[in-house]
């Protein structure tokens, strides 16, 4: 792949080695950080900032009053952008905390469980339904006032209560985010990983059913009932999540990822790609490309 001369920033966080997370609880009118990616997990509160664009990822979406976003990919690019936000009495809060905070084998305990899914499902970012804001905000609210041991429980208690809430959506594309999201059903397992070696080509329905045993009525049921997407809208979305990263990451024609990316018609992948993105890849490029900073 033919680098871009632009890179994400990496950021070079606060949080200290002797710390289990470090928190900056903000009053702003604007934001103004570059684009960054970095090692460490983060949890970031946004309040009244309606019209904000957030981009995590491929996934660019303008938020509303209140936002709670968690991210543990360490190469996830991400940034808060202030678009149409005309307020002037902005909060944010972010928390980082070290991905060695569970120590050895304390997130394999069965107590632990909920926090180790929701860990997992955020390395491609994990938005926060307005329920889990308003079940975890007095705790945020208080976290950057306390210190010592109870400042702790008091964290742990929010990701608790945070990886409760199933409905918390993913936002960018795994494939994008250069991570292996696997179902815990082998069926379903055995064909995500046929489909992330052979994206670039056909994908018969036929054969993935053969391959796990089933007829292919049967393994369409499974698959969604398993997965929440049909076969298709899975295939097309890993498809897209490799696209929009060559359109970041290299400088290939559209044409050219197009049909890289298993596309075999290239007005029909800018229309998907218009229709899931709700912008052209051309201007998805361009964008990301205005977020970026040299380094």
């Amino acid at each position: 792949m033919e680098n871009d001369p632009y890179r994400i920033m990496r950021e070079i966080t606060p949080l200290s080695d002797r710390d289990c997370f470090y928190i900056a609880d903000r009053r702003k009118t604007e934001f103004t950080y570059p684009m960054h990616c970095h090692a460490e997990y983060e949890l970031n509160f946004t309040e009244h900032a309606a019209g904000v664009r957030r981009t995590v990822g491929d996934s660019s979406e303008v938020i509303g009053d209140y936002d709670l976003v968690l991210i543990t990919g360490k190469e996830l690019e991400h940034v808060w952008e202030q678009n149409t936000c005309t307020s002037q009495n902005i909060r944010e809060i972010t928390i980082q905390f070290s991905p060695d905070l569970f120590f050895g084998s304390l997130l394999q305990k069965n107590q632990f469980d909920t926090i180790r899914r929701m860990l997992e499902r955020a390395q491609c970012g994990l938005c926060f339904p307005t329920e889990a804001i308003i079940k975890t905000y007095s705790r945020l609210d208080r976290l950057s006032s306390e210190d010592g041991f109870y400042s702790v429980l008091d964290f742990l208690h929010i990701l608790y209560e945070l990886s409760l809430y199933d409905n918390a959506r993913t936002l960018s594309h795994s494939s994008f985010a250069k991570i292996e999201m696997l179902s815990d059903s082998r069926r379903v397992r055995t064909v995500q990983k046929y489909i992330g070696e052979h994206y670039q080509g056909e994908i018969r329905l036929a054969v993935l059913a053969d391959m796990v045993g089933m007829t292919p009525v049967a393994f369409s049921r499974f698959f969604h009932l398993r997965t929440g997407k049909t076969l298709s809208d899975y295939v097309i979305d890993i498809r897209l999540g490799y696209a929009a990263r060559l359109l970041v990451d290299s400088s290939r024609t559209v044409s050219e990822i197009c049909y890289d990316c298993g596309f075999n018609n290239l007005s029909n992948f800018n229309r998907i790609f218009k229709k899931k993105k709700s912008c052209s890849p051309k201007v998805f490029r361009d964008s990301y490309r205005k977020k970026k900073v040299v380094v």
